[in-house]
């Protein structure tokens, strides 16, 4: 039973308009090449930044200073702009969506009703 719920919840949860955006913002994200590449950029930095840290290497400021120019780059893309504004939707819904399940939990907790 509850596999079956949690099945519901997450194809409704797939159909829902802000799931739907966030999937969009990503597509256009992914197909905006200027964006793409300035965060792939990014990403290698930020692994390489996390190899030094994991040899006991601080990692250098010029390193530093590249990624706040690539984020300065990429923040003004009205692609990414607008994937962050779908993601934040999306977690926005999911916070509630996790509130209800913690309330509906609460209920069950204190029901002598058995749902079958």
């Amino acid at each position: 039973m509850l596999e079956s719920k949690a099945k519901d919840l997450g194809r409704t949860i797939g159909q829902s308009d802000e799931y739907k955006a966030v999937k969009r913002s990503s597509e256009a994200l992914t197909n905006d090449r200027e964006s793409s590449a300035v965060l792939r950029q990014m990403e290698q930095i930020r692994q390489d930044a996390q190899s030094m840290i994991d040899r006991g290497e601080e990692p250098t400021a010029a390193m530093e200073q590249q990624l706040d120019t690539l984020l300065q780059q990429v923040q003004v893309n009205p692609a990414y702009q607008a994937a962050i504004s779908a993601q934040d939707n999306f977690d926005k819904l999911m916070l509630r969506v996790n509130q209800w399940i913690a309330d509906g939990i609460r209920a069950g907790a204190t029901s002598s009703i058995i749902l079958g």
